[in-house]
């Protein structure tokens, strides 16, 4: 008999046991399901990256400082441009009498020729014809050689006016802090105050207020290939048709 009694009495116990178990756990918060935990590195000792840097800046553009400058007329009224120009015109000068008396000597010559035609056999005047000929051309060549040394000698002697004149502008440039110079003649409109033509005119006379000109000698023009005359008919052979007429 004390058996079951203690079975009923521990039945009331055990359910209020089991009551209070289920209502704690109705109660409690909900667990919520834990982040995954970070994947381990390749390298766990290896030191982490720097940080990168932000970019450098960009560097503030210099303000543009212009120059103007005549190029034209520093070559044609400066002092040794002035002195360039009188020197080749006197050498051209010095050319052309040399050129006229060749001319002339070959205008003699040939009014020569034409009158002993009547009186010189056809080999002797295709011969004396070709010989003038030559001497033409020889003429013709040396006027090519003198033009030829004349360009030149012009030329040197600008480039030598050209080099102190761009250093005269460089140095006014870097005194006024001016990164671009320009040249008039390429330009529409611009303030007259960006004009240093004066300013260098001045210097390049001060600089270079002489120039002797050094004149190349003409190089002879080679002769072109020249196509040989066909021979003149035989003179018996002119005489017979001559007669047949």
């Amino acid at each position: 008999m004390t058996k079951p009694c203690f079975r009923r009495a521990m039945l009331p116990a055990l359910l209020l046991l089991f009551g209070f178990v289920a209502e704690a756990a109705a109660q409690a918060p909900a667990v919520k399901n834990p982040p995954p935990a970070p994947a381990p590195t390749a390298n766990p000792a290896a030191p982490s990256p720097p940080a990168a840097s932000p970019p450098a800046p960009l560097p503030t553009p210099a303000p543009i400082s212009v120059l103007v400058v005549d190029v034209q007329s520093l070559l044609q009224n400066s002092k040794a441009a002035k002195m360039v120009r009188a020197q080749m015109e006197q050498k051209r000068n010095e050319y052309t009498k040399e050129i006229s008396r060749a001319e002339e000597a070959l205008r003699a010559e040939r009014d020569a020729l034409q009158r002993q035609q009547a009186s010189l056999s056809a080999d002797a005047l295709n011969k004396k014809a070709r010989e003038f000929q030559q001497k033409v051309n020889d003429l013709d060549r040396d006027v090519q050689a003198k033009r030829a040394a004349l360009e030149k000698s012009n030329n040197d002697a600008l480039s030598r006016i050209q080099q102190t004149m761009i250093k005269i502008i460089a140095d006014i440039a870097r005194q006024r802090h001016a990164n671009l110079v320009l040249q008039r003649t390429d330009l529409v409109l611009f303030d007259q105050s960006f004009d240093v033509t004066d300013q260098v005119m001045q210097k390049l006379d001060e600089e270079m207020p002489t120039l002797t000109v050094n004149f190349a000698t003409p190089e002879p023009v080679p002769a072109a290939a020249e196509t040989p005359e066909p021979p003149a008919p035989p003179a018996k052979a002119v005489s017979a048709k001559a007669k047949r007429k």
